[in-house]
This record gives C-alpha cells, structure tokens and sequence, in this order.
C-alpha cells in the first residue's frame, strides 16, 4: 500500500465534508479521530454533548483523556459557525447531540398546538442553516451521526419526532458530503465517494 503525505492528504480533502454513521458502540467514533490524526497532526475535536449528570461528565473526562494532548477539544452545544476552523480538520460528536438540543430547547418554546406542528420542521430549518454556515469555511469536516431510526417505530410521540428530525438532517449532510462512511461492528463501508483506503 502506497503512504503518501500526511500533509499532501491534508491538501486533498480540505473543503471536504466526510459523514460517519451507523448504530451505537459501532466504531464511529474511533474511525472519525483516526482519519482526522491521518490528516493533521492537531485536529479540532468539537463536542456537542450536553453534561446532564456526573456519571456522564466522567466519560467525557475519560474520552478526553484518551484522545491525547495532540487533539484541540471545544464544546458547543448548538452554534458551531461561532467557531473559527479555516485550514483545520474537525471531528463533530456528534450530530444525533447537536440535533437534540435544538430540538428539546425548540420544544420548551412551543405554546400552541399550531407551533408544535411546526416543530420538526423549525428544528431541521435551524440545524441546516448552521450547519451551512459552519461548513462554508475552508475545513475538513468529520461528522459522526447515528442512525437511530433503524428500529422499531416508537410509541412515543417525542421520540418519533426527534427520529423525523435526526433522519431528514442525516439525509442532508449525506448529500452534502463528498464521503459517507457507515461502521458496523467495527468495519467501515463506503456508502458514498472513494474508499479512503489510505487513512483507513
């Protein structure tokens, strides 16, 4: 197998939008920060998680620890465009996250059941508007999402909601992107672009 410069990879793909998605412990996580430190030797690793309890917050710490002093670790919970990233390459963890807080701060704002129609569709407004201004930038960008409408439909109203919303915005970084990588067990397939069998 030919090893080609990290740097002349790095020149490659900038600009580029790569998608991993695929079900829970599937590996997306471990493949996003292996082709981001294939890139760059100081990735940009962006949480979107929010703390709700002390067990989760030490599992943030633990992950954290495990990626290193190399990684640069933001958290933000919504607006991702307010970060500066041009020339960097960044992990987004992830857009399941990312979605969900804009979906259950919407939902605190509806008062009406005209509103509550809207919902889905004022939280996929929102998601796609920042998600095009953060990408505009001249970066690489990682995204690790879930496919949490795989299963059985919910008898929650809520739940089935949120899986329009998490859906529809898969769908559409999907088509944004160059790469769509789906992990299973583990494995990366190519959905969409070139096998990145350089960095994988």
């Amino acid at each position: 197998m030919p090893v080609y410069d990290r740097h002349f990879l790095n020149s490659f793909l900038m600009g580029k939008i790569i998608l991993i998605t695929g079900g829970q412990r599937s590996g997306k996580s471990l493949m996003a920060e292996k082709i981001a430190l294939a890139l760059s030797d100081n990735p940009v690793y962006m949480a979107t998680s929010r703390i709700w309890d002390e067990e989760f917050r030490v599992r943030v710490e633990k992950h954290k620890s495990r990626r290193g002093k190399q990684w640069e670790n933001i958290e933000e919970e919504k607006w991702l465009s307010k970060h500066q990233v041009k020339g960097r390459v960044v992990v987004i963890d992830c857009v399941t996250l990312w979605a969900t807080n804009f979906f259950f701060d919407l939902q605190s704002e509806v008062k009406s059941a005209k509103l509550a129609a809207l919902h889905v569709e004022k939280t996929l407004d929102m998601l796609k508007e920042e998600f095009d201004k953060f990408t505009h930038q001249d970066a690489t960008f990682i995204f690790v999402t879930n496919e949490i409408g795989s299963g059985g439909v919910s008898d929650n109203e809520i739940q089935r909601k949120f899986t329009d919303v998490e859906g529809w915005i898969n769908q559409f970084i999907a088509m944004k992107a160059e790469n769509v990588i789906l992990m299973i067990s583990g494995i990366p397939l190519t959905i969409k672009g070139e096998p990145h069998s350089l960095i994988l």
